[in-house]
């Protein structure tokens, strides 16, 4: 039998929330969506749409976090719909292409949504884990992101996105599609 090391949640020595609080302030709403890695982003979406069911909801170049991105969605069009991302590389460097050579294609993060991505990265910090961005970053469809450090949460990255509300733009001005 093989004994391997797991990847257990970092728990800080000192928390300044308490554990109650700590939920009451993230406030987590839903699984927004999973995201996972792909070397062919048109291969993926074939595979989803025409094999599994599902239904491309849009498709954007991502500049910033070195993507390019497909939404699939299955079961409607309702909030309760399950959603899958697509994440191809646009370069060998980015996050996507690290994580394709490290470890092949498959789930790289599980995302949930929350209310206020800002309130809940400070929230993260106050409870002594990392986020990776100083400031929320562009996300799919407009949405703004961050993300809690996969070390810090038991080997899974884990974004926190605040859906974009449908008259409200991303950062850069943009809608999102």
């Amino acid at each position: 039998m093989v004994v391997t090391r797991s990847a257990a949640i970092r728990l800080p020595a000192r928390r300044t929330l308490g554990a109650m609080d700590l939920r009451e302030r993230l406030h987590v709403t839903a699984v927004d969506h999973v995201g996972i890695a792909v070397p062919d982003l048109d291969a993926a979406i074939a595979f989803q749409t025409e094999v599994l069911g599902g239904v491309l909801e849009h498709r954007e170049t991502n500049t910033t976090q070195g993507v390019e991105e497909a939404m699939i969605t299955f079961g409607g069009t309702g909030p309760d719909r399950a959603r899958l991302q697509l994440l191809a590389p646009l370069t060998a460097d980015s996050a996507i292409g690290r994580f394709l050579d490290r470890s092949g294609p498959g789930l790289q993060q599980l995302a949930l949504r929350v209310p206020d991505v800002r309130v809940a990265a400070d929230t993260v910090r106050a409870a002594g884990l990392r986020v990776l961005f100083d400031e929320p970053a562009d996300g799919t469809g407009g949405s703004l992101v961050n993300f809690i450090h996969p070390k810090d949460a038991g080997g899974v990255l884990v974004e926190l996105v605040q859906s974009r509300s449908p008259d409200c733009t991303s950062r850069d001005g943009s809608m999102g599609t």
